[in-house]
C-alpha cells in the first residue's frame, strides 16, 4: 500500500490546484438546493478522473470509484456543497470574494468540496491499490431543513451501494491548522427550530389598558424560557434555547397587534428535546392566557444528534495520528451544540464526523462559523487529503 509519506507528498503537490478549486467555489457560491453550477463543476471534475457519477437529487451528486483490489468493502466520504444566504467580509478573502450577492461560503463548504475532490484525485491515481469501492458524496442542502443528507438517504442509492461506513469533516476555527478533533458518541447536538406569533390587541400607546400588548407578552416569554434549562431540565443534560429574532411594532406610539419570534432548541437526546418542546408550549400558553392574548407556535424538528461510531472513530484517529502525529489529534471531552445533517447518514450506516483545524493568524481564520469574515487556512488540505485517502486505502484489518 502507498505509504503515508507518499500520500502527504502527493497532497503537497496537489495543494495549489486544490486551493484554486476552493477559491473558484468560494467566488461562485449557491445556496441550499440551488447548487446547479456547483454540481456541474463537481461532475466535470469527477468525470475527468474516470469516476462513475450518479445524480439522484436535482443538485449534488454521488461518485463511485471501483478499486483494483477485490473486496466487498464500501467506504463513503462526504462533503456538503451549499453556501449560506448572507454577504461576506474580510481582507484575507478579498481576492476571491463571492460574486453573488446574498450568498457566501462562510461555513467552509467550499473547502469541504475542494478537499473531497482532492481525495478523489489521489484515490483515482491509486485505483489499483484501493480495496473494494469508494463512494464520494457531494451533498446539497446541509444548511436548510429537511437536510440534503436526509433527502439523499431517502433515494435509497446509498443503501443500494451497500455502504459499510461513512466519514465526513467540518473545518474548524476552534482548532489550529494541521490538527483534528473528534470523539466517539455524541459530538454535535440536535438543532430544532421554533416560530412563535404572539397575538394581542393593538391600539394607542397612551391607552395600554384598552389593548393586549404582544410586546409585553414577548418580554415575559423571553425571560420565562430561560427557566427551561435552569429549572425544568436535569442539570447534567445539555440544552440550549435561544431566540434569534424578534419582530414587532412600527412606531413609538403604537401598540401592535402581534409580535413574531424565531428561535432554536439544541439538545443531545430525544427525551430532553421532547421535554423542552412541551415546556415551550406550556410557557407560551400560560403567558398568552394570563395577558388575554393568543398565540401560534410551530416547532420544526431539525437534524438528529451526530453520534460517532466507536470503531470508525478509532480508525480515523489511527489514520490521523499517522499523518499528523498523535499530539495533533485531540480527543474531545464534550460535544458541541451546533447541528449537522451528517447525522442522517449515521442513522443508516456506522460512521464518524470530525473537525479539521483551520485556524491561524496568517489566514485570519479565528472567526466562528456563519460570521461574514469566516475563512480557513487552506494549508489544512495538506492534512485532510492524506487522512481521508488513507482511510479509503486501508482494509481496516
Amino acid at each position: 500500500m502507498t505509504s503515508i509519506s507518499k500520500l502527504k507528498a502527493r497532497a503537497e503537490e496537489l495543494y495549489p490546484e486544490i486551493v484554486e478549486i476552493r477559491r473558484h467555489l468560494h467566488q461562485n457560491p449557491e445556496v441550499s438546493y440551488k447548487e446547479y453550477e456547483t454540481t456541474a463543476f463537481i461532475i466535470s471534475k469527477l468525470k475527468e478522473l474516470g469516476i462513475e457519477v450518479h445524480q439522484p437529487l436535482e443538485t449534488g451528486c454521488v461518485g463511485i470509484l471501483k478499486g483494483g483490489i477485490s473486496s466487498e468493502r464500501v467506504i463513503a466520504l462526504r462533503a456538503d456543497i451549499d453556501a449560506l444566504p448572507m454577504d461576506e467580509a474580510g481582507e484575507h478573502k478579498q481576492a476571491f470574494f463571492s460574486k453573488h450577492k446574498g450568498a457566501a461560503h462562510c461555513c467552509g463548504h467550499d473547502a469541504h468540496t475542494a478537499n473531497l475532490l482532492g481525495v478523489a484525485r489521489v484515490l483515482s491515481e491509486l485505483r489499483s491499490e484501493v480495496p473494494g469501492t469508494v463512494v464520494f458524496i457531494f451533498q446539497p442542502g446541509e444548511e436548510k431543513l429537511p437536510g440534503g443528507a436526509k433527502l439523499l438517504c431517502e433515494t435509497g442509492i446509498l443503501q443500494e451501494l451497500g455502504i459499510d461506513s461513512v466519514f465526513g469533516l467540518h473545518t474548524s476555527p476552534m482548532h489550529p491548522v494541521g490538527s483534528i478533533a473528534v470523539k466517539s458518541g455524541p459530538i454535535m447536538g440536535a438543532p430544532d427550530e421554533f416560530e412563535l406569533e404572539l397575538i394581542g390587541k393593538g391600539g394607542h400607546a397612551a391607552k395600554p389598558h384598552e389593548t393586549v400588548d404582544p410586546i409585553v407578552m414577548a418580554g415575559q416569554f423571553i425571560s420565562a424560557v430561560q427557566t427551561i434549562s435552569s429549572r425544568s431540565v436535569d442539570p447534567t443534560e445539555a440544552v440550549v434555547v435561544t431566540i434569534g429574532k424578534i419582530e414587532a411594532g412600527t412606531a413609538h406610539n403604537i401598540i401592535p397587534e402581534s409580535a413574531y419570534m424565531l428561535g432554536t432548541i439544541r439538545t443531545l437526546s430525544t427525551a430532553t428535546a421532547e421535554l423542552v418542546h412541551a415546556r415551550l408550549e406550556e410557557i407560551v400558553k400560560g403567558i398568552a392566557t394570563a395577558c388575554g392574548g393568543s398565540y401560534n407556535l410551530k416547532i420544526n424538528r431539525g437534524y438528529p444528534v451526530v453520534r460517532n461510531a466507536e470503531l470508525e472513530t478509532e480508525r480515523l484517529i489511527k489514520a490521523a495520528g499517522e499523518v499528523l502525529g498523535a499530539d495533533m489529534v485531540q480527543r474531545m471531552e464534550r460535544p458541541i451544540m451546533a447541528g449537522e445533517d451528517f447525522a442522517f447518514y449515521q442513522q443508516v450506516f456506522p460512521g464518524t464526523f470530525f473537525f479539521a483545524g483551520t485556524a491561524s493568524k496568517e489566514a485570519d481564520s479565528f472567526y466562528p462559523w456563519h460570521h461574514p469574515k469566516y475563512n480557513v487556512d487552506e494549508a489544512f488540505f495538506k492534512s485532510t487529503i492524506p487522512i481521508m485517502a488513507s482511510i479509503a486505502l486501508n482494509n481496516g484489518d
